[in-house]
């Protein structure tokens, strides 16, 4: 049954951060907790000018942008970026409040053609992902999946 009085409640005002929201045992919070992505700096240094042309943007949030679409299995940049739009706890671990701006895709494919590819840039920041992880106990070795998808079957 309808109450009169939960109209009444659309016109309340709350103030709520997404610190609030994202709940303390999510995976990007353990992952926060025992990373700090603050090495990427010092390894992507080279790549960028310092007083030459228009800010880039953060290079820490263009490697976790790509660190949401490993982990959650996104397939593209262009739905990873759909989903940090709408996702709480992807914008807290962007370090995006409510209202700050999405990267739009094209500006990851862009970066990385510009200053990533031809180098082992990622290769480098993804392994000492890795190996914090594994130190930290945070990747689960019991399942592992093989993409077969050029392994020949032995049927016979």
């Amino acid at each position: 049954m309808f109450n009169k009085s939960d109209s009444n409640k659309i016109d309340q005002v709350e103030l709520i951060s997404i610190e609030q929201m994202v709940p303390q045992n999510h995976i990007l919070r353990k992952i926060s907790r025992v990373i700090d992505f603050d090495f990427i700096y010092d390894i992507v240094e080279d790549l960028y000018c310092p007083d030459n042309g228009r800010p880039s943007l953060d290079p820490v949030i263009l490697i976790k942008l790509s660190f949401i679409q490993i982990i959650f299995n996104i397939k593209s940049m262009r739905q990873t970026i759909k989903d940090v739009e709408v996702n709480l706890a992807y914008r807290w671990f962007l370090g995006l409040g409510f209202h700050d701006k999405v990267p739009h895709f094209s500006t990851f494919s862009q970066n990385y053609r510009r200053r990533f590819k031809g180098t082992d840039t990622f290769d480098r920041i993804f392994e000492h992902i890795l190996l914090r992880a594994f130190e930290e106990n945070l990747v689960d070795t019991n399942i592992q999946f093989v993409d077969s998808t050029h392994v020949k079957a032995h049927a016979n």
